[in-house]
């Protein structure tokens, strides 16, 4: 797990994760953040950045960095690697059920470093 950085700003507090070459196109890595787990994922050629809660609430474990990248009509996802539930990355929403929605995380990349906002 990548211990976070803070980042000082008057606006918004961002917290930088890790260099982003150091997530894998199509990968995830677990982040903590303010005490929470945080998992940032690098989709397609490497350019789209997410950032959503690391806690699959169907397995009860912090295991979805390590989950499948995929896209389901379009949307990106990921499928957690213990039941399978997959997740939107842009909203949290369950996309195998609709009752269940997992918190996401603002992210950005500046100066190649990945940071999330807290």
């Amino acid at each position: 797990m990548i211990q976070a950085l803070p980042t000082q700003s008057l606006i918004n507090q961002w917290v930088t994760i890790c260099p982003i070459e150091q997530i894998l196109p199509n990968t995830g890595v677990c982040a903590l953040v303010e005490g929470q787990q945080v998992a940032v994922f690098r989709v397609g050629d490497g350019t789209e950045i997410y950032a959503l809660s690391n806690y699959d609430p169907f397995s009860k474990a912090f295991v979805l960095s390590r989950g499948i990248i995929g896209d389901r009509n379009g949307i990106p996802k990921v499928a957690s690697p213990i039941y399978k539930q997959n997740f939107n990355l842009q909203t949290g929403q369950c996309l195998d059920d609709e009752t269940v929605r997992i918190p996401t995380f603002a992210v950005r990349v500046i100066e190649m470093q990945v940071q999330v906002s807290v």
